[in-house]
């Protein structure tokens, strides 16, 4: 009764925030403390924007919909220009991050991340330029810079050759982001996206640690679309088993579906103050918490991650020598853990929140099925 009761608390209290469940309001177990927002904006100074597009239904009339897709903007630093460390780490490459090599190279993030669809990666990268001229970005008359912009495939339920996404909504995810709590689901550029068998979308959740006498934030945020319903897993139970007859997709004209097609971005962010050698080691983790779910890396999914870290708010410099703080690896386990934990639930949190859609030609991904979820979490004793 005293389980129920916290239960019906948190649920209300999650519907006075945002209007929709997550995945611990339903009661599933999940390692590892959360922060305040359990997203990735716990991550201070870390603001989120987004540009949903939905409009149209029925047979898909090229260029004019069914539209089911959108942008996802996330500013380290806000609108504060100031490059973080930063690296990546690609699990398979069925996919596209740009502006990465010179991550690479010079270990820094001098830009926004954005995510869209597979099609529109272009027009977003070329309206972050034209944002950055118009808001004065980069202060200096002559600059260069890489926008970072990675995708997913929505066109099972988008017209994604018809091109609906445009520099307006690359400017309405940068213009609207913000800290605090986070819409999740059928949001941004996890609009039109599957995940698991069910519908799926963006997701966030983050982590609390303490190493020694200081503590940590580590916050995920995801655009979700991979994976194949047979190896769905939550909490260590197979779910998509016990539901391989629930709510099964529906595709009623092309493209064809084969299960494990999709991809998934994530990107981390955290406070701690890791180099970029070891913000790859983090970003190279997050396959662990994809995994755990049941992502494979499939042969047609694009599995790219991105990670940054916000401490060292004085390390880029152009002229000047600077002085940095570094996490001794012996010490980076704990952030380690974090980034699996937080990745995860930011995969269970999108597919929680995502709601049934029907896109171009009727097709349909159904929203992942709470009650049925918490039976077969309970069926295994990890609900009690």
């Amino acid at each position: 009764m005293k389980n129920a009761v916290i239960l019906v608390l948190l649920f209300c209290v999650q519907i006075g925030y945002s209007q929709k469940p997550r995945a611990r309001t339903l009661g599933i177990p999940f390692d590892g403390t959360p922060g305040k927002f359990n997203a990735i904006t716990d991550v201070k100074g870390v603001e989120v924007g987004y540009s949903t597009i939905i409009s149209g239904q029925g047979k898909n009339v090229r260029g004019k919909g069914p539209v089911r897709t959108g942008v996802t903007a996330i500013l380290p630093r806000g609108r504060n220009n100031n490059p973080v460390y930063a690296n990546w780490y690609s699990l398979n490459g069925n996919g596209e991050m740009t502006g990465t090599t010179w991550i690479t190279e010079s270990g820094f993030l001098e830009t926004p991340i954005m995510i869209t669809n597979t099609n529109s990666v272009g027009v977003v990268r070329d309206a972050v330029l034209k944002w950055f001229v118009e808001t004065k970005w980069y202060k200096e008359d002559f600059w260069y810079t890489y926008p970072v912009v990675a995708e997913t495939y929505d066109g099972f339920l988008n017209d994604i050759y018809g091109f609906h996404v445009k520099e307006s909504h690359a400017y309405e995810a940068l213009n609207t982001a913000k800290s605090g709590l986070l819409q999740e689901g059928n949001v941004g550029g996890g609009t039109g996206m599957m995940c698991l068998g069910f519908k799926g979308g963006t997701g966030t959740s983050s982590r609390i640690v303490k190493i020694k006498d200081s503590t940590y934030t580590v916050g995920v945020l995801v655009q979700s679309n991979f994976g194949g319903k047979r190896n769905f897993t939550i909490a260590g139970v197979p779910v998509g088993q016990e539901l391989k007859d629930t709510l099964n997709s529906e595709f009623k004209a092309p493209p064809s579906y084969q299960p494990g097609d999709g991809s998934i971005i994530v990107v981390v962010a955290t406070d701690a103050p890791l180099l970029p050698h070891q913000l790859k080691r983090i970003a190279a983790r997050v396959p662990i918490g994809v995994g755990k779910m049941g992502g494979r890396g499939e042969n047609g999914s694009g599995d790219i991650f991105i990670a940054f870290s916000t401490a060292n708010a004085t390390a880029f410099q152009r002229q000047n020598f600077t002085k940095v703080d570094q996490l001794p690896n012996d010490l980076i386990n704990p952030l380690f853990e974090a980034t699996v934990q937080a990745t995860e639930e930011s995969i269970v949190n999108a597919m929680v929140a995502a709601e049934t859609m029907e896109g171009i030609n009727g097709n349909k991904a159904y929203a992942l099925p709470h009650k049925k979820v918490v039976d077969v979490l309970r069926k295994y004793n990890r609900i009690k």
